[in-house]
């Protein structure tokens, strides 16, 4: 029976998102992971035939993260809201995870409507579906409104260290979804008439 190995992927993954969390995405490299784990690059080499390979199981891991973040209870009276509010929140508190996920050309969609329906996001639409009470194409465009939105939001706070307002935050968030719902509806209306 071979040992057990000392160095585990899942240890990679997890040393390998610290580092980017700690350092931003340029400092994610053999030698840095290796360091971190107080062990030689061998064992990252060996989980990982690439450090691309590496990457992306980071990316799959930080956007696992970044969804359980997204759907967590917060003090916002509309869930959908919350939402919003969390997304944003990422961005104060994850600035560099945020910019893995959002601006490092590391998303595997090439289009908006393939992000629309990646799987990692259906959690987050199921969620604004529910509180909507909308079907799921509703929600698409709604959320594509609300989610340009809300990440021009967190792209200038995380690119620029901007303090952080909730309440501002919050009461924009809420005009933004007010906005989307009435032209997702005025679409509906517009529809009948024709």
């Amino acid at each position: 029976m071979a040992p057990k190995p000392r160095v585990t992927r899942d240890m990679i993954v997890d040393a390998s998102l610290a580092l980017i969390r700690e350092n931003g995405a340029e400092a994610l490299n053999a030698r840095n992971v290796a360091r971190r784990l107080n062990c030689s690059t061998q064992p990252v080499l060996y989980h990982f035939t690439s450090m691309e390979e590496l990457r992306r199981a980071v990316y799959d891991r930080a956007d696992r993260f970044h969804t359980e973040y997204l759907l967590r209870p917060g003090g916002q009276r509309d869930p959908l809201l919350t939402i919003g509010v969390n997304y944003i929140r990422f961005a104060v508190e994850e600035p560099r995870l945020f910019r893995f996920l959002f601006q490092s050309g590391c998303a595997r969609e090439t289009t908006i409507a393939e992000m629309i329906d990646s799987p990692a996001l259906s959690p987050v639409l199921s969620a604004m579906s529910q509180g909507m009470g909308t079907d799921m194409e509703k929600t698409q465009k709604a959320f594509l409104i609300l989610a340009l939105f809300a990440h021009g939001y967190a792209s200038i706070i995380a690119n620029n260290n901007l303090q952080y307002d909730e309440e501002t935050v919050a009461a924009d968030l809420e005009r933004a979804f007010i906005g989307a719902v009435a032209a997702v509806g005025q679409e509906d209306n517009n529809e009948k008439t024709l």
